[in-house]
């Protein structure tokens, strides 16, 4: 190993038993050999990623809806054996109001993966 690439310096940091635990868990997981290599690993190459809650709670309220629309529509198809436009249409733009948010969650997931 060449003299510029030799790791004779120490980094020190302070974490509690549970962060201690987890990154264990995290390293044994990993496959990989040593301790040191799975945190370098995790400095260099790893990501931190932020996730704004708001945002997955909105998408998770559309979603909800869309099926409960669904649903109420189901029954009603069932009942009556009709479908009517006005459905479709509340389908098609509950549909639309999730796409956004989705594309743009599925963006920010392909950043992180390359």
């Amino acid at each position: 190993m060449k003299d510029e690439n030799k790791r004779n310096l120490y980094l020190k940091i302070r974490v509690s038993q549970e962060e201690m635990d987890a990154i264990k868990r995290k390293f044994k997981n990993s496959g990989m050999d040593t301790l040191s290599g799975f945190v370098r690993a995790m400095i260099f190459e790893g990501y931190i990623v932020q996730m704004d809650r708001n945002e997955l709670r909105q998408i998770h309220k559309l979603a909800s809806n869309i099926a409960s629309s669904i649903n109420q529509i189901a029954i009603r198809v069932n009942s009556t054996g009709k479908i009517y436009d006005n459905d479709i249409a509340e389908i098609k733009d509950r549909v639309n109001k999730l796409w956004q948010p989705l594309n743009f969650l599925q963006t920010k997931i392909l950043q992180v993966m390359h």
